[in-house]
């Protein structure tokens, strides 16, 4: 009798600790789901310097986002172009082993991004047994489509009747108030949609990814966006009317076309209507992303979804004479970058090292016990979500090309030291961001950096080992560098 009570009571044990191994009875014995989001063209500055332009930035669901876990206040894109940006960090493969920096490059040339070895986020969750999601604006270009269980794109929002409403030029360089309902508009029908996937029941993990085109130009909203940010209140970025002047030839380049169009505003004395149209646009954005953030509170994964939120790079208004993205100083290659994961990460945790968007893909693997595959660049930020101030090699490293000036690769390094920039084979910048935050005075000559430089030249790819622009898709014909002008 006695053997019997103590075989029952073994036998109770080995159920019991196999009904908690198998059926995993609390969230953090289950594997973590995931919740992706990024938005497009979000400045890092409307969180971590709310005062630059007026007032506080209107964005209660990104400041509650980033309080409650890590938030990375000097993250940097690999790229400051939608396209090559979002195949960096969605591949974890780097321009300069792609040779994907700009877009409209030809992306299935790109040997590196077209080998079995290589998996897109999605894939990697899709093979290890997730359920995959994606809604809106997340991949721009490269993408293994048969890694989504559901996938829906991005669209722009039509224009309203009697568009450009600016004025200045036509296209997506406008913005006033839109004419639609915010129901009707297509970041609002993203955030449904993900919204909805969080309110059904999974039998599996789930990788659910939602992605803004907003703040992307054209900004139009409705008008009690608008209304948030008064004229009287907007204050303007600090100019240098000499600024490019230190600059070598390629590097004022990157300010034609688009990018030249911020004298056009500032000369057309709708400068505060712009920026007060990004920032109405911005917090049109918060609110999606708010609505997901609520939708995943409500629901039975709160405590079991790893959250991450970035922007693929930041944008330019009127900074260093240019508009949009497409450089390679602060305004363009800066970015937000926060997590949030159950068991890891501390409410209100902030690290300050210089980290980059290609590391999102080694940290979520890490986080979700996937393996990810050999092809991939970055490294884990698991040791920062766990120590935010933990000692840590502060670099991040941005690529970029301007293929109708050259077909050379240009690299930017950021760096405590500062930030050291290479044109094609030989033109460069320095900037000592300690005394020159705003990156005025380019220092590439003063003796006084030498070692500085140095130091920097070495730890960014060298000219000979990183990949050179693949060949672009666009018929526009090449005008060739100021070095070959001189030349014909």
């Amino acid at each position: 009798m006695r053997f019997r009570l103590i075989q029952f009571i073994f036998a109770g044990a080995i159920i019991a600790l196999f009904t908690q191994s198998v059926g995993a009875a609390t969230p953090t014995e289950r594997p973590m789901n995931v919740l992706f989001l990024v938005a497009d063209d979000l400045n890092s500055w409307m969180l971590e310097d709310a005062d630059r332009y007026a007032g506080k930035v209107v964005a209660p669901n990104l400041r509650k986002l980033a309080s409650s876990g890590v938030n990375f206040t000097r993250a940097y894109t690999a790229a400051p172009v939608c396209s090559p940006s979002r195949t960096a960090f969605f591949s974890g493969v780097a321009p300069w082993k792609s040779g994907i920096y700009n877009n409209a490059q030809i992306i299935n040339e790109s040997k590196a991004l077209n080998q079995d070895a290589v998996l897109s986020l999605a894939g990697l969750f899709k093979k290890g047994g997730y359920d995959t999601f994606g809604y809106g604006k997340i991949t721009h270009g490269w993408d293994q489509k048969e890694h989504w269980d559901d996938k829906v794109g991005h669209k722009r929002d039509p224009a309203p009747p009697g568009a450009p409403l600016a004025g200045l030029s036509g296209g997506e360089q406008d913005w006033g108030p839109i004419h639609l309902t915010e129901e009707q508009m297509n970041d609002t029908g993203g955030a449904d949609r993900a919204i909805a996937v969080l309110e059904k029941k999974h039998d599996k993990p789930f990788f659910l990814a939602y992605g803004s085109f907003n703040p992307h130009m054209p900004w139009y909203v409705p008008q009690k966006y608008l209304d948030m940010y008064p004229l009287d209140r907007i204050v303007l970025p600090e100019l240098k009317e000499d600024d490019l002047d230190d600059l070598p030839p390629l590097a004022k380049a990157v300010s034609d076309g688009i990018g030249s169009f911020a004298d056009k505003v500032i000369k057309s004395g709708q400068h505060k209507e712009a920026v007060q149209a990004y920032l109405a646009t911005t917090t049109y954005v918060d609110t999606q992303f708010g609505r997901v953030l609520d939708a995943l509170e409500t629901s039975p994964y709160k405590n079991n979804t790893i959250v991450v939120f970035l922007t693929d790079h930041g944008f330019h208004l009127g900074e260093k004479h240019h508009w949009q993205k497409t450089t390679l100083w602060e305004e363009g290659t800066h970015t937000l970058l926060m997590f949030r994961a159950p068991g890891v990460t501390t409410a209100g945790g902030v690290s300050e090292r210089f980290v980059s968007l290609i590391d999102i893909y080694p940290t979520l693997a890490e986080l979700c016990g996937l393996t990810p595959p050999a092809t991939i660049d970055g490294r884990s930020l698991v040791p920062l979500l766990k120590a935010p101030k933990a000692p840590w090699e502060s670099t991040a490293i941005t690529g970029l090309c301007n293929k109708t000036k050259t077909d050379l690769a240009y690299i930017s390094i950021r760096h405590e030291l500062g930030r050291y920039t290479r044109y094609g084979t030989e033109e460069e910048e320095f900037y000592d961001t300690t005394k020159d935050p705003h990156e005025w005075t380019n220092q590439i000559d003063n003796p006084i950096y030498a070692t500085i430089v140095e130091k920097l030249r070495a730890l960014v790819p060298g000219f000979e080992d990183a990949a050179q622009p693949l060949p672009s898709a666009l018929t526009k014909k090449r005008r060739g560098t100021p070095k070959e002008k001189k030349k014909k």
